[in-house]
């Protein structure tokens, strides 16, 4: 057989595979009746058959999703109509979880999630939509399918750093929450390409929330800031805790602390959407937790106002374009004043970027207009100590300068004795030479007496005189 006529038989296969796929599809979605209880175990085998695989490798261990253009599935023809066959299955009226459940199982669930790494975005699309729908009809796996996300959230930020489905399952959990009214808050406003509309809000939250829930939020999700594709899921992720924040504001505190800790310190888009969802939380929060992390955080907001990188003080400087914000300033002036002022009035002076010291300068306004008094103290007290670092800045120049010259005369003495250094040894030499000889002298004097013969008495001095002398010869 030739290869032809092999590739016109498979294209012939693949076409009735299609079409009779195409009547599954109409016939559950038109009929009822039609899922009787012998139906179940071969729809879920035929399912099972088509759709769970082995998924390839990506060709692009650097894959962007935002770059590059996604690997689609080339039997996407028939494994579409798989999902849409399956989807129909569950939205049938006459289905019951009661007899699915024998067959759509805990292995069934894995086998489906480990699917959401697809790189195909339809498939991954349809994934969310069948997991939603088993999610709500399948009690008993509810759990079971939270904590497999879980897992994944954890393999993501811990080990991998790498699940092309990683919006897609954030997605999921707003979904659940917001279907079954269920207190697993691991939510997030739904995405672009979700069926579901985006002004679809959470609001079936079960109160008061369990410490599985808390735990979740400050375990997965404020980690999940770390991840360096954080831009991909960012809008999503910042939302789930703005939700979890509006149904338990004692969360608050705990959230910005977490934030704060996770900060970036070297990438400024980060650092921009951090402030961002500062806002959002900020936008939120009610007074009396704003007074619990007011110094901490604007701390934090003092460091971004400096930062060098305009966009990042740009961004900290809108805080004050928002009215709530400003009212919980004003109620905290005297805390918050203090720790922005300084950073605030030497921007206005030495910033590079003529943009960010006119907000500067919009901001100091509205911060005197809030508390004059204490603008006026702040002020004085910041010239005052800017005088005193000045004066300690030359005081140091000064010593500075002595200490220079102390080095030039100290290296002048040294380079004088240097040069005067041979003359003293010449005369180190000299009364070396003059000692050595008037040594030898000495030892030939002492020899010389030696070899003088004595008698045992000594003579009279008067006799050895008169000796001596002529007149005595």
């Amino acid at each position: 057989m030739s290869s032809d006529s092999v590739c016109f038989i498979s294209f012939v296969c693949k076409e009735i595979k299609r079409a009779t796929l195409n009547e599954l599809v109409d016939y559950v979605s038109t009929n009822r009746g039609v899922l009787v209880e012998s139906t179940y175990p071969e729809i879920t085998n035929m399912i099972c058959t088509n759709i769970f695989r082995t998924l390839p490798p990506s060709d692009n261990p650097d894959f962007d999703p935002e770059e590059d253009e996604p690997t689609l599935e080339a039997s996407w023809p028939h494994i579409q109509l798989v999902y849409e066959f399956l989807l129909r299955f569950l939205e049938n009226p006459d289905f019951q979880p009661s007899i699915a459940k024998r067959h759509i199982d805990q292995k069934f669930v894995l086998q489906l999630l480990e699917l959401f790494d697809s790189e195909d975005p339809r498939e991954r699309d349809f994934l969310k939509t069948i997991l939603h729908r088993i999610y709500g009809k399948f009690l008993g796996l509810r759990a079971f399918i939270r904590k497999q996300i879980n897992n994944i959230f954890l393999r993501f930020i811990y080990e991998t750093e790498h699940f092309n489905a990683i919006m897609s399952i954030i997605n999921i959990h707003d979904y659940l929450v917001h279907v079954v009214c269920l207190s697993f808050c691991t939510v997030i406003c739904l995405m672009r390409s979700c069926c579901f509309s985006v002004c679809s809000i959470i609001n079936g939250f079960a109160l008061p929330l369990k410490a599985e829930h808390k735990q979740f939020l400050m375990k997965v999700l404020i980690p999940l800031h770390t991840a360096k594709g954080l831009a991909l899921f960012h809008a999503q992720l910042a939302y789930c805790v703005v939700q979890f924040l509006e149904k338990d504001p004692t969360l608050t505190e705990p959230v910005i602390r977490g934030l704060l800790k996770f900060w970036p310190k070297t990438c400024s888009q980060k650092e921009v959407m951090f402030l961002g969802e500062i806002e959002e939380i900020l936008d939120v929060i009610e007074p009396t937790q704003f007074k619990k992390i007011q110094e901490p955080l604007f701390k934090q907001i003092s460091k971004c106002v400096a930062n060098p990188h305009f966009q990042v003080a740009e961004r900290a400087l809108y805080f004050w374009n928002n009215e709530y914000i400003l009212s919980l300033i004003e109620e905290n002036i005297d805390k918050v004043l203090p720790i922005m002022f300084g950073s605030l009035y030497r921007i206005s002076k030495e910033h590079w970027n003529p943009t960010i010291v006119a907000l500067v300068y919009n901001v100091l306004k509205t911060l005197m207009e809030m508390n004059c008094t204490l603008f006026d103290e702040l002020t004085s007290s910041y010239k005052a100590e800017r005088q005193r670092e000045k004066k300690k800045e030359q005081e140091r120049d000064e010593l500075w300068k002595k200490l220079d010259e102390l080095r030039l005369s100290s290296a002048a003495l040294v380079q004088n004795n240097s040069h005067g250094l041979p003359s003293v040894q010449n005369n180190n030499n000299n009364n070396n030479n003059n000692n050595s000889s008037n040594n030898n002298d000495n030892q030939d004097t002492r020899a010389e007496a030696a070899a003088v013969p004595t008698d045992n008495k000594v003579p009279d001095a008067g006799v050895a005189a008169s000796e001596s002398t002529p007149c005595a010869k």
